[in-house]
This record gives structure tokens, C-alpha cells and sequence, in this order.
């Protein structure tokens, strides 16, 4: 079945025809806007904020329905735009490493790998599946701009995902489906003036972090003013009282603990919808909701089936049902590789650290670049943070954490030891793990073997659904659990494995044990026929002692056709802490590579390099 072909079929349903042309001839067609401000949390008025005033969107959810416990499915912009207009989680279809699966200047370079990262047929864009029910698509910038909106998708497609720029540009007697992205967090205009506030606990109160939250309030005005206008266009157009008005942001602030991590800061978001005609004018909702949830919801209200490949659910059909839980994930951010995980309830936040032997924040270009992140790390080598504080920068860091949202909305206090709470723990660990396993979710999977797979079967998504890759989840889950008990039995056992997962991840946790009698078996290790699990074997060593040897081995790994093995080979050298003439060599030769993330390593280690006085 052609793209084409699909789309219809999934649109229709059972394939009535009579349906869609029903659909088509009907001008009352609500239109649908989908407003995404980029980097802020919901410090809102209708939101208790009092520090700034946002009269636009309090009017927005006076007349709309306002949702309390809004969450996305994952803590930065491609991957969770990717799950956006895909109405799929973005574990689900490949997408999870942010800018890895496109060929923009950030993620370019692996031509041969590119086929790989398509979007299958078998998850349309929620833009192709309004157009096919008749709908003008667009995506823009907002009313003073006739500029193209944010796509930053991490996938490729056949075809543009819309028809323009802007919804005024629809043909006459046909809905739109538009969405418009402002710079939200983002923009920090000077000179705002805002009233007193007080700085999250886990930050210290100090003058470098003031102002940036300062700025960041301000920024929250002129996303008010923003939206104004865009409701002051409609209501021109006279479409105001016939359009579906969806605002939200994309995650959470771009703040140390916020964006790319899945605390509160991070992914709870801001959510209104206003219906056509003011239905439900003033409703405030605190069931739980994803953003994946906009497109059945979206294409609800407009009257058109909703498929059944999307996760997300209708917020207003009438069988709707409160979830009892939701799912979020954050993975490779740039050159930063983690994998967490939750699971959250109205009540608890369940966080799963699959790499707890990494520091909360890690090295990151993007994150590093910050005044706030470069002032934090500058108290915490000056022993100025609290135990709280500091705590961002040290590791191990605990493998589960678990937090009372009522009585601990700041995520402070870890109950994840508490006898107390052992049944939550283990219920939501279930729920969590179950999740992973009936989604298809990959992050386990170490991301060069899952390129290699994606490549070999035309899709990660088709990769993911094969039972040796569940099966390789699996294996990966045991393992990493084995390192974190310190089973160091297991996990040498895991390196004669069959599923090089499973040897990486051994390797891994060896390394992280330093567990000199598994060095002969690592040894032979050294010549696996994978090249992901020689990265971890090679770092493994140099934990072990060896790096004079290894760390020339791991540069040698750069040559590697599939780039983001040459990305692990740098994080690994990094991960040595080792500062000499190899890792200079192999800093220079990282950024003569043709991937951003591998440069990014060479960059940060060549700088370090010199500092050092290495010559």
C-alpha cells in the first residue's frame, strides 16, 4: 500500500467514501490552531503566577478549559515535536534522540544511514491526515510574520508536511488546520519589570539565577501579547467563534533542572483549549493529559475517525476516561547521552535513572553555555551549594527516585527507599516497564546498534517490532539492574551473550565496578564484531587502568562508517577524565568529523586540553 492509499484508509476508517465527501461539502468545519511557545513552564496568572500579568491568556482560559496537570512526553523540542504531530509517542517511532534522525546541518552527515530515518507509512503526520479530510495545513510563525514555523522533526519525510505558511492563506470555504510557534522562553526582552518571585529551592538564591528567571517572566508578557494578536486576527477574519484555540509549550523552562530532564520543571506544561462557541467557557480540568493527546482531541472536534495508531486519546469524547497514569522519556540530548524514564500519577512521580552512574548534569554544549549552568557549576567547585543543590552535579545519583506531588511539589525528598512507599515503587516500576514493553520503546537499545538496525530494516520502527529487539530490551533491563546491585557475576556472564546489548551494557557496568577480574574477558571483548560494544569495552579498560592503551583505541573508532559510533567513542574518552597527548589527537580528529555531536566532544576536550597545558 502506496502513502496515498494509507492515509485514505486511515482517514476513513472503514473506507466510506460517502464520509469524507460528507466531510468535505460541510463549510461549518470548525478549523483548528495549535499556538506552541517554545522553554516555559506554566508561570501563568490563571496559573497562580502574580509576579507578571497575562491578561490574553487568562481571557483564553476564561473562555476555555484549563487543564492542571499537563504533561509532555518528553523534556526537549525535536522529539517532543516529532510525538506532536504524529499523535505517537516519539520512543514509539525512532525519534527519541534529539536531532539525530534528519538531515539538518545538526543532524547531518550519515547519508548512507538517512533512508533509515523516513517516517514509515505506517505513522502519517496528524498534517496529511487533515489534509486528506479536507483541511488546508500550515505552519507559521504568528500574525506579524509571513515566515514558516518550527518543524525540527526527527525524521525525514517524502513530502512537505504542510500547504503553507499561514491559515489566512487557506482557499475560501476550506478549514484550516494551523499551527503557530513563537519563541515563548526563548525571547527575553530588557528592560521588563516584574514583581517579587522566589526561586525554586534546588537553585541557590543568587544574583546570576534572579535575573535570568527575571527575564524569563518577561518573556512570558510578550508571549501574552503574542497571543492577543493571534486572537484579535481571527476575530477579524471572523473564524474566531468556529476555530478549536489550543495554546501550549513545547516543555518546561530552560533551567538547570527543567528542560531535558523529567522533573515538573521539565515537562508540565501549560495547556488551553478553547472550543468553538466557548463550550465549556471557564472549565478547569485536572485529569491528566499529553500532548499527544491534541490530535485525537483535534480531530474529534472536527469530526473526523480517529485512527487507532494513535496513543494519545480525545480529551472531550464521550467515553473519555481519566487516565490513571502517564509516560514520559528523555534520551541523547545533543551530544549528551542519558536514558530516564517516568511514570506519573496525579499524586506520585516515579523517575527511572537507567545511567545513575552519571552525574544529573552532565557535560552539555547547549546547557553549558548558560550564565545560570556555568554559575552553578562555578558555586558547586566553590563548595557554596547545598546538599540539594549540589547534588545536580554528583554521581552515582540514585537509580529510582519517587516524589509526592502534593506534599512535595519541588521533588526534593526521594521516598524511592522508603519502606513506607516500597508498594508505590514497585507498582509504578511495573507500570513504567510495562509501558516500555507494549510501546516498542528503544532506549535501551544502545543508538549505534539501533541506527545499524534501522538501516538494515528500513526503519527503527520496524526495527523495534521484531521479537529479537523486545527481546533484547529485556536483556538490557537485566543487565543494567545486575551492575546496579553490583553483580559482577552477571555481568560477566552478560559479556559471552549472544545480544550485543546485553555485552555492551556489561561491559558498561564492569567498567563502572572496576572489576579487574572481568579484564581478560574484556580483553577479548576488544575485538567484538560490533563496534558500539568495543566503545564500552575500550572505556571500560581505561577504568580499569589501561587507558594509555584504550583511549588510542577509541579514537580509532571514529573511522567508523556509522557516525554516532564515533560520537560514543568521544563521550567514553571524556568519561575517562583523562587529559593527554591521545585525547588532544583524538579531540583534533573529532572536529574534522562530519557529525555535531562527535565536534561538540572535540571542542570541549580540546579546550580542556589546553588549559591542562597539554601540549
Amino acid at each position: 500500500m502506496n502513502r496515498r492509499a494509507f492515509l485514505r484508509t486511515t482517514v476513513l476508517g472503514l473506507g466510506s467514501l460517502a464520509v469524507m465527501k460528507k466531510a468535505r461539502a460541510a463549510k461549518s468545519r470548525p478549523n483548528i490552531l495549535w499556538i506552541v511557545a517554545e522553554d516555559a513552564s506554566p508561570h501563568i496568572g490563571c496559573y497562580g503566577e502574580t509576579a507578571i500579568k497575562t491578561p490574553h491568556l487568562d481571557a483564553l482560559a476564561a473562555e476555555g478549559v484549563r487543564f492542571e496537570n499537563a504533561v509532555v512526553t518528553c523534556p526537549v523540542c525535536s522529539p517532543v515535536r516529532s510525538a506532536l504531530i504524529t499523535g505517537m509517542y516519539q520512543t514509539s517511532i525512532g525519534s527519541h534522540n534529539h536531532r539525530s534522525q534528519n538531515d539538518g546541518k545538526k543532524a547531518g552527515g550519515n547519508k548512507a544511514y538517512y533512508d533509515s530515518y523516513r517516517l514509515p507509512e505506517a505513522v502519517p503526520l496528524v498534517s496529511d491526515l487533515f489534509r486528506a479530510a479536507g483541511y488546508y495545513a500550515c505552519n507559521g510563525q504568528g500574525p506579524t510574520t509571513n515566515k514558516p514555523g518550527k518543524t525540527d522533526y526527527n525524521f525525514m519525510t517524502e513530502h512537505p508536511p504542510y500547504d503553507g505558511k499561514d491559515w489566512r492563506q487557506a482557499p475560501e470555504g476550506k478549514p484550516f488546520f494551523a499551527q503557530i510557534q513563537l519563541r515563548g522562553g526563548k525571547y527575553r526582552p530588557e528592560g521588563v519589570e516584574v514583581g517579587d518571585f522566589e526561586l525554586p529551592p534546588y537553585y541557590p538564591d543568587d544574583p546570576v539565577l534572579r535575573e535570568d528567571w527575571a527575564e524569563y517572566l518577561g518573556s512570558w508578557e510578550q508571549q501574552d501579547r503574542e497571543v492577543g494578536e493571534i486572537v484579535e486576527s481571527l476575530k477579524e477574519a471572523g473564524v474566531y467563534e468556529n476555530t478549536l484555540i489550543v495554546f501550549l509549550t513545547d516543555h518546561g523552562i530552560s533551567h538547570a533542572r527543567g528542560k531535558q530532564f523529567l522533573y515538573e520543571e521539565g515537562i508540565r506544561v501549560p495547556l488551553i483549549m478553547r472550543l468553538p462557541g466557548g463550550e465549556k467557557a471557564g472549565t478547569v480540568r485536572k485529569n491528566l493529559a499529553l500532548q499527544i493527546d491534541l490530535a485525537p482531541t483535534s480531530m474529534g472536534i472536527a469530526g473526523i475517525p480517529v485512527p487507532e495508531h494513535l496513543q494519545g486519546v480525545d480529551l472531550f469524547a464521550p467515553d473519555y476516561r481519566e487516565r490513571e497514569c502517564v509516560f514520559a522519556a528523555r534520551d541523547r540530548c545533543d551530544e549528551t547521552i542519558e536514558t530516564l524514564r517516568c511514570v506519573r500519577t496525579r499524586r506520585y512521580k516515579y523517575i527511572r535513572n537507567f545511567q545513575s552512574y552519571r552525574p544529573h548534569l552532565q557535560r552539555n554544549q547547549y546547557k553549558d553555555g548558560k550564565a545560570i549552568v556555568q554559575r552553578l557549576r562555578e558555586l558547586y567547585s566553590e563548595g557554596k551549594l547545598t546538599p540539594l543543590q549540589a547534588s545536580m552535579f554528583t554521581a552515582p545519583r540514585p537509580p529510582e527516585e519517587l516524589y509526592d506531588l502534593d506534599n512535595d511539589p519541588y521533588e526534593i525528598h526521594n521516598l524511592a527507599d522508603s519502606s513506607e512507599h516500597a508498594d508505590t515503587v514497585r507498582d509504578l516500576r511495573r507500570k513504567l516497564y510495562s509501558w516500555m514493553f507494549e510501546t516498542h520503546d528503544p532506549g535501551l537499545i544502545p543508538e549505534p546498534i539501533l541506527e545499524d538496525w534501522g538501516r538494515e530494516h528500513g526503519s527503527k520502527y520496524a526495527a523495534m517490532r521484531r521479537p529479537d529487539a523486545a527481546e533484547a530490551v529485556r536483556r538490557s533491563m537485566a543487565v543494567i539492574e545486575a551492575g546496579e546491585r553490583g553483580d559482577a557475576e552477571a555481568l560477566r556472564n552478560a559479556l559471552a551473550g549472544t545480544c550485543p546489548c546485553s555485552r555492551y551494557w556489561g561491559a558498561v557496568w564492569l567498567g563502572q565496578l572496576r572489576d579487574g577480574a572481568a579484564r581478560a574477558a574484556l580483553e577479548t571483548l576488544t575485538n567484538d564484531p560490533v563496534p558500539t560494544v568495543r566503545v564500552a569495552t575500550h572505556l571500560a579498560l581505561c577504568l580499569l587502568g589501561g587507558y594509555e592503551t584504550h583511549i588510542p583505541k577509541l579514537a580509532a573508532l571514529l573511522d567508523t562508517p556509522n557516525l554516532i559510533v564515533g560520537m560514543y567513542a568521544m563521550n567514553a574518552i571524556e568519561q575517562t577524565g583523562v587529559l593527554n597527548e591521545a585525547v588532544r589527537d583524538a579531540a583534533l580528529k573529532a572536529l574534522e568529523n562530519p557529525y555535531d555531536g562527535t565536534q561538540r566532544y572535540g571542542k570541549r576536550l580540546l579546550a580542556q586540553c589546553q588549559e591542562a597545558g597539554v601540549a
